[in-house]
């Protein structure tokens, strides 16, 4: 047994035991073939374990593995208490490629599960239900020096203390790592106990405490340069391989964009976007995007599809369609949309999270096509046109990520824009695009009657909220009454199934609601319901946002640092209690808290909220300020506090052509440190009580009237739509 990590920083004096002697920790993937997601429901399972009884899509993936899996809970601990086991935590997800490896190379193995029901008593979360676990224990992976990832394996005490953490281990690996763990259980419970404590004790400690400075225009300015300086000017997007699309970036660069009006960072936006669109990220045959491109030029999906991207990428379209007017961009987040109805959308208005990589037991099998299937499909003719334009090729263009082996068969991209291609090919343009239309949907619907990837049809309050705001923001730039319509339902859902007491739950499936609520779900709903009252100007949206607001500030708010936990104050279930703020692949509940904040101080004319927005800053200033490029969406919070901001309240009556012509100006261009307030002679009183401030503020000679305001001190009331925009500089 050897000492390991004694280099890494934060732990001081601490050191990690690494168990594995000369066995590599490693993640490197061995070849596997993975489990088909639909399991033979005519064969009795010889096992059953305890996850048989519970609603997570991924627990419930190993309800029949021979490991004795509990869930997370009171029961597992004291079963390691009482018979004196360390605990062996794995945290996944259900469309996760890699936990589908694990599981089958190991989990499923009746010889491993022996050695783990020996050794251990073994718990499966999954980290979509329980983000506050996963965050914890994927923070304590970290301090291990491990990159981190899915499947997350961690070893822990009884009493919840983490000593060791990986992530993927095929059978092999398992075999030899049981044994030794076992072996230091019982013969270095000191240095195992004393390991835990320093890493707990790390844990602990990473709660930030607040600064005096302020965030300010220099951090916009240092984000902006980062970004810059790691952009790829070839392929778009930031970085190198793996590459995801971060679309909280690119928001970002759009606000800098505006406020500096420099023409090469909306490039960065604008070619970002055109090859993620062309790239085969993009589900070219039944739309939305894939989590990720494996490669640097958005070839090679990844092929899950998780509902937040959809979310976060129809916001970054629709703004960059606002800002340049280009067309592709709304018919790019039309087409996000048109996935999300069709596919991810329950019955009764929420939205599913997620559909697998995998279908029987093959990543991207779904969306794969072999050349002469194009051919037998579409006609020789249109076939060829396909394929060519699609970068079909007969040896096939997709090959696997792990061998390098190319299958034979080929998934979609584009080389270029199709007008760029019909200029190529000497055609028309748009009777290209109507050809091509034509075969695309002749190719859905063969493959709709494939075997699909699994769908992970529970219900969550944080991502449904970033998908009501992406909704309402389609119903607002693009005029749409359908995408209302779903924003509308969705909050309603919500609101029915998925709050108790008038405050939030977390997860949804199956009739059933459940798991306190934390600070994303909070947070993504506040913006989804301040998204949908600009929508549709119903104030019940914004009395609603408030409310939720008001019950974070009691149950998540720091009042000793400022910014706000991930979870309640009264949560004896973890061993952190801990307050994020990087923007990954969603934005963090603080960074989006602080964007909330700024928009109802000025909707509502309540300083209390925007000093609040400034104390997120402070909390978190000591990270963010020499690395704002990592906390993107905070900068877009950030960069409406430091404006110019704009409060325009149109007072009208929306079924009049003259406040319709006014709101229609304001949607039209992009404004993206704004709030609109109507002032409905007929609601009047209602918003009135939420802004007091616009209790005055009526229409002048029976007109549409705006008022265009900056910290709350007004210009002249104007009725006409040339002035009201010319006030908006």
């Amino acid at each position: 047994m050897q000492i390991f990590h004694d280099r890494i920083k934060y732990l001081g004096r601490y050191m990690v035991i690494l168990f594995l002697c000369n066995l590599s920790l490693s993640c490197a993937k061995e070849t596997e073939k993975t489990m088909d997601n639909k399991a033979d429901q005519t064969v009795k399972p010889k096992f059953t374990n305890r996850l048989a009884k519970e609603q997570s899509p991924y627990l419930l993936q190993h309800q029949h593995n021979p490991v004795d899996w509990y869930p997370w809970g009171d029961e597992a601990f004291e079963k390691a208490k009482k018979e004196d086991k360390p605990i062996f935590l794995s945290i996944g997800y259900s469309t996760c490629h890699w936990c589908h490896v694990m599981e089958h190379e190991s989990f499923e193995d009746e010889e491993v599960g022996v050695l783990m029901n020996e050794v251990f008593v073994s718990i499966k979360v999954d980290r979509e239900e329980r983000p506050d676990i996963d965050n914890i224990y994927m923070a304590a992976c970290h301090a291990f020096g491990q990159r981190g990832g899915w499947p997350l394996t961690i070893l822990m005490t009884p009493d919840k203390k983490p000593f060791f953490a990986g992530t993927y281990y095929p059978k092999k690996s398992m075999l030899q790592l049981i044994p030794q763990i076992q072996d230091a259980w019982k013969n270095n419970r000191d240095q195992i106990l004393k390991s835990a404590d320093g890493v707990t004790d790390h844990l602990q400690k990473q709660i930030l405490v607040s600064s005096d400075k302020e965030l300010n225009k220099s951090v916009l300015d240092t984000a902006f340069a980062q970004l810059a300086g790691r952009f790829d000017t070839a392929n778009g997007g930031f970085g190198r391989a793996p590459k995801f699309p971060t679309p909280h970036n690119l928001l970002f660069l759009l606000r800098q964009w505006h406020s500096t009006k420099d023409e090469s960072t909306l490039h960065m936006v604008t070619k970002t976007l055109d090859e993620i669109a062309l790239g085969g990220i993009h589900d070219h045959v039944g739309f939305g995007f894939h989590r990720y491109s494996t490669d640097h030029r958005w070839f090679l999906p990844h092929f899950e599809k998780m509902l937040y991207d959809q979310a976060m990428l129809a916001m970054a379209y629709l703004e960059a369609y606002q800002a340049t007017g280009n067309k592709n961009y709304a018919q790019t987040a039309e087409k996000i949309f048109t996935y999300v109805l069709r596919d991810m959308t329950s019955t009764e208005g929420g939205f599913y999270s997620a559909e697998d990589a995998d279908s029987e037991g093959e990543e991207g099998k779904f969306y794969l096509w072999d050349r002469q299937e194009l051919i037998k499909v579409l006609g020789e003719k249109e076939g060829e046109l396909f394929a060519k334009v699609y970068n079909a090729t007969p040896d096939g263009n997709y090959f696997e990520e792990a061998t390098g082996h190319r299958t034979g068969t080929n998934h979609f991209y584009l080389e270029d824009a199709i007008d760029e291609i019909a200029q190529q090919l000497e055609m028309d343009a748009n009777e290209l695009i109507q050809r091509l239309e034509g075969s695309r949907k002749k190719l859905f619907d063969v493959r709709e009657k494939r075997i699909h990837p699994y769908k992970d049809d529970k219900i969550l309050t944080d991502w449904n909220g970033l998908m009501i705001a992406a909704f309402a923001k389609g119903a607002e730039i693009l005029n749409n009454a359908t995408y209302a319509q779903a924003a509308q339902k969705a909050a309603q859902f919500i609101e029915k199934k998925l709050t108790k007491d008038g405050e939030l739950l977390h997860r949804y499936r199956q009739g059933q609601a459940g798991i306190v609520a934390n600070l994303d779900d909070y947070a993504f709903m506040i913006w989804g319901l301040l998204n949908l009252y600009e929508a549709d100007f119903n104030v019940v949206h914004l009395e609603r946002a408030i409310q939720l607001q008001d019950i974070m500030m009691k149950k998540f708010w720091d009042t000793e640092h400022g910014g706000f936990f991930f979870t309640v104050d009264n949560n004896p279930d973890l061993i952190v209690r801990q307050k994020d703020v990087y923007d990954g692949a969603i934005p963090s509940g603080n960074s989006v808290s602080m964007l909330n904040l700024y928009r109802l101080s000025r909707i509502t004319g309540k300083t209390e909220y925007e000093e609040n927005a400034q104390k997120i800053g402070k909390a978190f200033y000591n990270q963010v300020a020499p690395n704002g490029s990592q906390y993107s969406m905070m900068m877009c919070g950030l960069a409406f506090g430091v404006g110019p901001s704009y409060e325009i309240v149109i007072s009208g009556d929306p079924s009049k052509e003259d406040t319709k012509a006014m709101i229609a100006a304001l949607r039209e261009k992009y404004i993206p440190h704004k709030v609109i307030i109507l002032r409905n002679h007929e609601a009047s009183p209602a918003i009135s009580q939420l802004a007091t401030y616009t209790e005055n503020q009526v229409m002048i000679d029976n007109k549409a009237t705006a008022y265009v305001c900056q910290n709350f001190t007004c210009s002249a009331p104007t009725t006409d739509v040339k002035k009201m925009m010319e006030l908006i500089k």
